[in-house]
């Protein structure tokens, strides 16, 4: 979603000339670079996924580097180049290309969204492109769908797969805009409509107008199971079975893009960042527009914008998105007052990217961070409020739960205060009613 005066990088390269002696001292850059690495230390090891870490400032990548293997089995090590499927950061080029056609006049944000898809079902409600960006349909989610009809998520799923159940929906969830519920089936459709509008395959008009312009030469939009790529990380997810095999692989055969697939690199995610400020490839008002906050028809304001998420951090603007797919886990983060942008690519399931981005905010953004005042007790109009709960039993509820491909809800412990975050949004303090239930 997850979202200082600006460290300034000073490369002094002190001499000092003392009884005959030339000692160096570490230059203030290579002090803050290593701390950021010792947040990764426990995954740079033999034997365990990790994770690609990339720090932009003013343009520049001014730190990158790998922990960990991007594949178990072989060994090979995870580097800054190495491609990584992003999950829901991909949402963001997806809404990119939408407000890049909307730009261009091919479209309009307001379009009935069965303009371009007529196989879409006539709810009797109008549907726009911007529910679809939003996430306010009322469409229900591909991933819960394909769940209840009995698919497992490592089986290979396509387009057309998510097409047929989208033509079987026989009702809506909610009213169009009356309500925020996260879907994955809108962007998937998003990604259709560019195809349509754009007439060629989605990946294809990617490339040629995004990709390619931006100079990321190693990203592309996964849409093929079958498809060869050089350099890629494998995920993996803890393994339950003897201590020497600590990893199983987590499979993932997606053939579907739009909401998900993307393949990309912490090299190629700075230029992207880049373009945040600069807006070297499209324009100005792209970039404004993506980052309009989503309205309700009620007249409340979403943090949800165009595929990136608005949030503070220790008093902090920053927008960005968290992916979560099988054992992949990324976040990109962006700062904008201060322009630095912290970019995490892993392929371990038990990886928390969100949280690592923060810690490195809190190294290069330290002169202008501000300590999160405490949370003040929610007052709930529920007759257990007031219910004690044993505080080892919310250590055993502490983690993360995959709801659904790149919707994580997280929990943890706080001494005795419990809290839970779900993919994109604010974190929550939740209050235990029973020993099983929360408010």
């Amino acid at each position: 979603m997850h979202f200082p005066s600006a460290f300034k990088t000073i490369l002094v390269s002190c001499a000092v000339l003392l009884t005959g002696q030339t000692i160096s001292a570490q230059t203030p850059a290579k002090a803050v670079s290593a701390k950021v690495d010792a947040l990764f230390a426990e995954w740079n090891k033999p034997g365990s996924p990790g994770a690609a870490v990339g720090v932009v400032h003013k343009g520049q990548l001014i730190y990158a580097k790998g922990f960990g293997e991007a594949d178990v089995e072989t060994g090979a090590p995870i580097r800054p180049e190495t491609i990584f499927h992003v999950a829901s950061v991909s949402k963001q080029f997806t809404a990119y290309a939408i407000v890049m056609l909307s730009q261009q006049g091919k479209l309009s944000l307001d379009d009935d969204i069965r303009t371009y898809l007529p196989e879409v079902p006539d709810f009797g409600k109008k549907i726009t492109i911007r529910h679809l960006i939003h996430h306010t349909s009322g469409l229900r989610d591909q991933w819960n769908l394909l769940a209840m009809a009995g698919w497992q998520l490592d089986d290979v799923i396509t387009k057309q797969h998510i097409f047929n159940l989208v033509k079987r929906q026989k009702e809506l969830n909610f009213e169009p805009g009356s309500q925020f519920a996260y879907c994955n089936t809108g962007y998937t459709l998003l990604a259709e409509i560019v195809s349509r509008v754009g007439k060629q395959p989605y990946r294809d008009w990617m490339a040629q107008n995004v990709f390619t312009p931006l100079g990321m030469k190693n990203t592309l939009f996964y849409d093929n199971h079958e498809r060869v790529v050089k350099g890629r990380a494998y995920s993996f997810s803890k393994s339950s079975g003897p201590e020497n095999e600590p990893y199983k692989k987590s499979v993932l055969s997606y053939a579907n893009a739009g909401a998900t697939s993307l393949f990309t690199t912490v090299t190629d995610l700075a230029k992207w960042i880049t373009n945040f400020r600069t807006a070297s490839v499209g324009s100005q008002p792209i970039m404004t527009q993506m980052l309009e906050r989503g309205r309700l028809t009620k007249g409340d304001s979403l943090t949800y914008a165009f595929a990136l998420i608005h949030g503070k951090y220790k008093g902090v603007a920053f927008y960005g998105h968290d992916g979560a797919d099988a054992g992949f886990r990324s976040t990109l983060t962006y700062f904008p007052k201060e322009d630095y942008g912290i970019i995490i690519l892993s392929n371990a399931g038990d990886f928390n990217p969100g949280k690592k981005a923060f810690e490195i905010a809190d190294i290069y953004l330290a002169g202008q961070l501000k300590e999160d005042k405490a949370a003040k007790p929610v007052t709930a109009s529920v007759t257990t409020k007031d219910y004690k709960i044993d505080p080892k039993l919310l250590d055993q509820y502490t983690g993360d739960y995959q709801l659904a491909p790149g919707f994580v809800l997280s929990f943890k412990r706080e001494n005795d205060r419990f809290f839970t975050q779900a993919t994109g949004q604010p974190q929550f303090e939740v209050f235990p009613s029973s020993d099983s239930t929360f408010f």
